[in-house]
């Protein structure tokens, strides 16, 4: 499919941007194009004048479009932020309910960097997709802490060991785009000539068994937030929790923590 250019640009940066902030944008570019589009004009009153009235004439022109065009693209990229952010607490709270090597590699290999992500997010980092081609596409992932930052490979390879031409290669780009660190994240294990090519050289390599314990640590970080502030998270989705009452069964009268995304999300935890 073919692209539009700015306008497609702009949709990516609003689908990567958190959505809440893509809404914040939203708001505040229409009501910057709507002052454009309603600035007052002055009829020239000489030849001089000719050029500013037309200058401020196109300026209405393009805000009385874009007041309605940027905004609509900022709400839907909030839009579909907001379906990828749920995604990716699904899919960890998945793999995390499953415990074992299975859980991790049974998914696709667009849900395994769709993990990997949401793993990184809960670690601190901010993190950008970059939609490598197919499943071994290069960098998959580009992150920040800071001003410093990451770049991220990830290899569902469950057969065949990671060898160490792929270290070198994210070595490679690290070195040309300045980043402070790396990561492979695989769905299997790492050849010793990989695991020797990355000492010493900011990259660290995240096997399968490690990935599932960054799932639990994660997952148990995420719940100790939510906790601290004495409301749990759902065990599904990994949403925040309602304090709900049963009214029926042999439970009637007693409370549960509910998933404040019912009836689309079912999860409970017990209350007390």
């Amino acid at each position: 499919m073919a692209r539009n250019g700015i306008l497609d640009d702009m949709l990516d940066l609003a689908a990567t941007l958190p959505w809440k902030a893509s809404l914040g944008i939203a708001v505040v570019a229409y009501f910057g194009f709507h002052y454009l589009a309603n600035m007052p004009v002055i009829e020239p009153g000489s030849v001089n004048d000719l050029a500013n009235h037309t200058g401020r004439q196109l300026v209405k022109v393009i805000g009385m479009f874009m007041q309605f065009i940027v905004p609509g693209i900022f709400v839907l990229g909030a839009f579909f932020g907001f379906l990828r952010q749920r995604r990716q607490m699904k899919l960890h709270a998945e793999v995390a309910g499953g415990g074992d090597r299975s859980a991790l590699e049974s998914i696709s290999w667009s849900d395994f960097e769709i993990l990997t992500s949401e793993v990184f997010r809960r670690k601190g980092f901010n993190v950008e997709r970059r939609g490598g081609n197919g499943a071994d596409g290069g960098v998959d992932l580009q992150m920040w802490q800071g001003k410093d930052k990451y770049l991220v490979q990830c290899k569902q390879w469950k057969s065949t060991k990671v060898g160490v031409n792929v270290v070198r290669e994210l070595f490679g780009v690290m070195s040309a785009e300045g980043a402070a660190g790396g990561f492979v994240v695989a769905s299997g294990e790492f050849t010793k000539d990989a695991k020797k090519f990355a000492e010493g050289r900011s990259i660290e390599l995240v096997s399968t068994d490690l990935m599932l314990r960054l799932v639990q640590q994660t997952l148990s970080d995420n719940e100790d937030a939510y906790e601290s502030r004495g409301t749990p998270s759902c065990p599904s989705c990994g949403s925040e929790m309602v304090l709900r009452s049963a009214t029926r069964g042999a439970m009637a009268g007693s409370q549960f923590w509910g998933c404040s995304r019912y009836p689309s999300c079912t999860g409970t935890r017990q209350a007390g």
